[in-house]
């Protein structure tokens, strides 16, 4: 007899709470405020388990959910996640608003949400850069993480590459190894005789120095002209040849 009444009792209970219920959402249409709900997938899939608040071991691994704030348009409206990870936002009109999902550890990519005066909703992803592009998602909204968040950057280690590969080295060896190499590369005898016979000009020696110009412009006094050095004796008859 008692487990009857009991049982009779429960269910109306349940139904009144269903009554009430649905009094609420008449009641929201009726005055033009509808309700947005979905579910937010855990962090585990992430993290990984027992991962909470700032990479650190959470001791009660099923209360990821104090964690998980939901906004609306940067906070003008507000919600939270119950424990089976859904969520109910009452109480707003008619518009286009971007939904958030905030967690300290892991990123979930943003939703907009669009409902028109008759109460239809529709729910696309955000793109800031194409705003025309339209991928709509499924509602009720399926928020699932996307990727954990990285605050620290970690540090470069020293690699032999970077020192080989760097400007001054290769400033330094690449003209080496083109000394050695291409005399040996050149099967050409006459060839090999005139590089090995090329002088470059030499620009220091047209150059002043810089003591000189400095003590020319303090004291006013033009500097003593070089006197030029003889030409060698290969150069001299090559001169003739030439003339």
């Amino acid at each position: 007899m008692w487990f009857k009444l009991l049982i009779f009792a429960t269910f109306v209970a349940l139904s009144s709470c269903e009554i009430v219920i649905g009094q609420d959402e008449l009641v929201d249409e009726v005055s033009g405020l509808y309700t947005i709900e979905g579910r937010v997938s855990p962090p585990d899939t992430i993290l990984g388990p027992g991962q909470g608040a700032g990479g650190a071991l959470n001791k009660d691994e099923n209360k990821w959910q104090v964690d998980v704030t939901i906004t609306i348009n940067d906070g003008e409206y507000k919600g939270f996640v119950r424990e089976d990870g859904q969520f109910i936002i009452s109480g707003v009109p008619s518009g286009s608003y971007v939904l958030d999902v905030h967690h300290p550890d892991v990123f979930y990519e943003p939703v907009r949400v669009e409902i028109n005066p008759k109460g239809k909703f529709r729910a696309r992803k955000v793109n800031f850069v194409q705003p025309a592009q339209i991928m709509q998602v499924a509602y009720p909204l399926r928020m699932k993480p996307l990727m954990p968040f990285k605050y620290f950057q970690a540090r470069e280690q020293w690699k032999i590459t970077d020192f080989m590969f760097s400007p001054m080295v290769l400033m330094m060896v690449l003209p080496l190894l083109l000394m050695l190499v291409l005399p040996k590369m050149i099967n050409d005898p006459e060839t090999k005789k005139e590089i090995d016979n090329l002088q470059f000009p030499k620009m220091t020696n047209d150059m002043p120095e810089i003591s000189e110009m400095l003590t020319s412009f303090l004291t006013g006094k033009q500097p003593e002209p070089k006197e030029k050095k003889p030409l060698p004796a290969s150069r001299q008859t090559k001169k003739r040849k030439d003339q």
